[in-house]
């Protein structure tokens, strides 16, 4: 089956990413990196308006009328731009709690052990009893463990394909900024890029990012709980080696502060703890291939 994406699909993704660039640009990531755990109220009203989180939700309910696949296209911008807040959450929302929609209101869930964004959150789904603060590795996701009671359920595959969205998002982004680098850094009189071992590693990159693209796409037509796990398993692949690639790429300059590069990965291993990752995935990929 060939998936090609329509022109009006094409123009959903262009105009968001534009959205993004100017509203949530590199002085507005640095900024948010310098105040980490505040959230941008007058951003989230912003993506409300623009039909962010009310993508999904029939014309006739005040929302846009599409569907999964265009969903995924805009979570894939969402982790390309290093978007922060509980975006998939808020969106899971918008049809049941009042003011989500229009990003009036922040919606964070319980993700099984885990739950993002909570001191930022009007409202919470799940329970948050006995929940405890960790030391975050993304300084743009403030996180607090909650004890497990019994059981976990399984999670929303919604959920599960939108945070593989945004992890294709940064698997495509690292790709960009290591033959950007590639191109510009020159050793020797000559673009790193020219090198062998370098060459490798991007061409690595650039695999990853669009075998999960692939996966993440057509995962989003099927919505099958089995093609969900896979794209699952390829995204979070694809944004954690790739984010390490690309700063073995950058060298020593990707380790700092100043670079945005360790961001990315620093996201990615956050998204890759959320439910439907990991075990949860392979378990259930499993279960389907012994049937």
């Amino acid at each position: 089956m060939r998936f090609r994406l329509s022109e009006e699909q094409r123009a959903l993704r262009a105009g968001v990413r534009q959205m993004l660039d100017r509203r949530f640009g590199r002085e507005e990531l640095r900024a948010a990196v310098d105040t980490p755990g505040r959230l941008d109220r007058a951003l989230w009203r912003a993506l409300g308006e623009a039909g962010f989180f009310a993508l999904r939700l029939p014309e006739a309910d005040g929302g846009v009328g599409l569907g999964l696949p265009e969903a995924v296209l805009v979570f894939e911008e969402a982790g390309r731009a290093l978007l922060p807040g509980p975006l998939v959450a808020t969106h899971l929302a918008a049809g049941s709690v009042p003011g989500a929609a229009s990003g009036e209101t922040v919606v964070a869930a319980v993700d099984g052990e885990l739950v993002e964004w909570l001191d930022a959150a009007d409202v919470v789904r799940g329970d948050t009893s006995g929940a405890v603060p960790l030391r975050s590795l993304d300084p743009l996701t403030p996180v607090h463990r909650v004890p497990r009671t019994g059981r976990p359920g399984r999670p929303v595959p919604e959920a599960v394909l939108l945070t593989a969205a945004e992890q294709l998002g940064t698997a495509a982004r690292v790709c960009e900024l290591a033959v950007e680098h590639a191109r510009a850094r020159e050793q020797f009189g000559q673009p790193i890029g020219a090198f062998q071992a370098v060459k490798h590693l991007c061409a690595d990159l650039l695999v990853r990012a669009e075998t999960a693209r692939a996966a993440v796409y057509a995962a989003s037509v099927t919505a099958d709980p089995a093609d969900i796990a896979a794209a699952r398993l390829l995204a979070d692949e694809a944004a954690v080696r790739g984010a390490r690639d690309c700063l073995q790429v950058h060298g020593g300059m990707g380790f700092t502060w100043e670079s945005d590069v360790h961001l990315h990965l620093k996201r990615a291993w956050v998204r890759a703890r959320r439910g439907g990752g990991g075990t949860e995935s392979e378990e259930l990929l499993a279960a389907r291939l012994t049937v």
